[in-house]
């Protein structure tokens, strides 16, 4: 039963020190008091604050388990499933009253059924009375449709309307969704008070959302991996397959204190590269591509190909999110490839089944000091450039 409120306010307010006495023993006595009162004040307050409670959608809950195993707490209960028609039912299965509820879900897998489970278990504890809601969404769906950067319609038939079309971009208005836009809206009016992710395709994202968003990086794993796995990394080169990524390999190269090189590349449509153009010397030297996320695997296959062709002794491909879907998995295979690495943000166990030289850092221990830190009203700043052990 909550305290009354005129009466916390008044054991609040006998919380202060007392007035100075001329006997001593009298005023020892008066101070003891006042500490007794003011430990009874702060454990009033204390009782009051939420507890954590964390939950798991179904996209990926092996990374929900390890994040509440190194929280050395029990995953919440909660059962998902689907009617008939295939809309999505969620019961949550315990109390979040007044609770600081976080929920895991990943981008990946049928990401529409997985995104629309998300938005429900967080309305389902925002109006079941939790405290505050966060999402924990390791792999930010629907990232890359970030702007508005396609020319309107499809293929020209044309001759002399393709080369006005290649001439003119500049003229064109693009009917483009900005879909990462309104999966931000959809978060928000679901009732998400806090978003945690990791390496979100463009940084800019977090504007999106009118809410506070932590943006961790898998560069401190990425580090420590290099480090430990590549004998010879003092000899490297980092390499960004496109030249999005050059910000997050020049970091990358600054701390390994080696030096980086890019590649241009240049699209037909979606998924598909037309040219590839290096810029950098990578003779004799071990090759290391990052990137934030591999899909069909088109681009770092090519980029592979022409850093062997430019003199590159081995090739290592890091990546935080390994979506792999397609032909990405059999490209990989036949690929040169020394081993291609990514986080767990994402399901790897089958891919990993399917291509040895597929390689998962786990970053769940980042997730789970994030969520440590976002509780106890700590900084998660630390995060960005340390490893938590």
């Amino acid at each position: 039963m909550m305290p009354d409120t005129k009466s916390l306010k008044s054991e609040q307010n006998d919380c202060v020190m007392p007035v100075r006495s001329a006997n001593p023993i009298r005023a020892r006595s008066l101070i003891r008091d006042n500490l007794e009162k003011q430990a009874g004040c702060l454990n009033l307050i204390h009782s009051r604050m939420p507890n954590i409670k964390v939950f798991s959608g179904t996209s990926h809950p092996d990374l929900a388990q390890r994040i509440v195993d190194r929280l050395g707490i029990d995953l919440g209960k909660v059962v998902t499933k689907k009617f008939s028609n295939l809309e999505t039912c969620v019961e949550i299965g315990e109390s979040v009253r007044g609770e600081d509820v976080y929920i895991v879900q990943s981008g990946s897998g049928e990401i529409n059924d997985n995104l629309m489970e998300l938005l429900i278990m967080i309305n389902a504890c925002k109006i079941a009375s939790a405290s505050r809601v966060t999402a924990v969404i390791p792999c930010f769906p629907y990232a890359r449709q970030d702007k508005k950067d396609k020319l309107p319609g499809g293929e020209e038939k044309d001759e002399k309307a393709k080369l006005a079309k290649k001439n003119y971009d500049w003229k064109f208005r693009s009917r483009a969704p900005i879909s990462a836009k309104l999966v931000a809206n959809m978060l928000s009016v679901a009732g998400a008070d806090h978003i945690i992710t990791m390496d979100l395709h463009a940084s800019q994202i977090q504007g999106f959302f009118d809410i506070p968003v932590d943006n961790l990086y898998a560069e401190p794993a990425v580090l420590k991996w290099i480090k430990e796995n590549i004998p010879e990394w003092k000899n490297s080169i980092i390499v960004s397959p496109d030249a999005g990524g050059a910000k997050r390999v020049t970091s990358i190269a600054d701390r390994l204190n080696v030096e980086f090189a890019l590649i241009h590349k240049e699209r037909k449509k979606a998924n598909e590269v037309a040219s590839m153009v290096l810029v950098g010397d990578v003779k004799d030297k071990i090759a290391i591509l990052v990137d934030d996320m591999a899909d069909t695997c088109g681009t770092i296959v090519h980029a592979a190909d022409r850093l062997v062709e430019a003199g590159a002794t081995k090739v290592y491909a890091i990546l935080t999110h390994g979506i792999f879907s397609g032909p990405a998995i059999s490209r990989i295979n036949n690929a040169c490839f020394e081993a291609v690495v990514v986080t767990n943000t994402i399901p790897q166990d089958g891919h990993m089944r399917d291509c040895p030289k597929i390689q998962c850092i786990d970053v769940s221990m980042m997730f789970a000091e994030a969520v440590r830190r976002t509780h106890n009203g700590e900084s998660v700043s630390y995060l960005f450039s340390n490893v938590p052990y």
